[in-house]
């Protein structure tokens, strides 16, 4: 018997908008900084109308947003997929603490900017015998919407993870004064134009702008520039 969840499902189309399928709820959110412009969280802002399916837009440009109005067909949006499609434990960098160890995928990065308070989560973790430090560093873990960060209990094994319900969040970001990332949540199959399928997560982060360099995930283009994207890739050598 095929379940609600089989049923759901996004389709990337060629150079084209996201196809949902399967009643996936939709939501968008706020970004909230605290007094350093550090983020800490995220706040409800509406609830879209349920749908069997719907279309959400990829080239950046719809007038109709967050659903596509076919505005990709008039300004040639080239919407080639790039992103590796390894599984994020082959390609992570493992950083660790007493108790705690960190997963890190840099590529999929999506500059929400949750892992910035307290010095960062890897100095937290240094400092995981601190239990302040130590929940903080499973907080900013945990609040990372494209999956980036992963924290493991070393003990037993087991990833911090928060339990979504399948949905999908059009995330806003007052601080940058801009549209986000599309915040893809509980597991949900995404498919790539040419039928393969991405590893399934519990969250990944989608380009709605349809600027970035890792397509279909969220690289950060929506506000930051040439310059500072550099920047971001020579630190964490992402150009070797």
């Amino acid at each position: 018997m095929v379940g609600k969840k089989d049923k759901m499902k996004i389709k990337i189309m060629k150079n084209g908008p996201y196809l949902v399928q399967g009643n996936i709820p939709l939501y968008k959110q706020k970004l909230v900084t605290d007094e350093a412009g550090h983020t800490v969280k995220l706040d409800d802002v509406l609830e879209y109308p349920l749908q069997e399916s719907y279309i959400l837009c990829r080239c950046g440009a719809s007038k109709n947003k967050p659903y596509c109005d076919g505005t990709h067909t008039k300004i040639s949006f080239d919407g080639t997929e790039t992103a590796s499609k390894k599984p994020y434990m082959e390609k992570a960098e493992v950083f660790e603490g007493d108790d705690l160890k960190l997963t890190d995928v840099h590529e999929f990065c999506d500059h929400s900017r949750f892992c910035l308070r307290a010095g960062g989560i890897r100095k937290l973790i240094e400092n995981s015998n601190d239990p302040q430090a130590r929940e903080l560093a499973i907080e900013e873990a945990k609040l990372c919407p494209s999956g980036r960060l992963v924290l493991w209990d070393k003990k037993t094994a087991t990833p911090f993870e928060k339990e979504f319900e399948p949905s999908i969040v059009m995330i806003h970001d007052p601080q940058k004064n801009c549209e986000g990332p599309i915040w893809v949540r509980g597991g949900i199959p995404i498919e790539s134009a040419d039928g393969s399928i991405y590893e399934t997560r519990n969250r990944v982060t989608l380009c709605q702008c349809g600027k970035s360099e890792n397509k279909p995930y969220c690289d950060g283009s929506h506000w930051m520039n040439a310059r500072q994207k550099l920047k971001f890739r020579k630190k964490w050598g992402l150009d070797k």
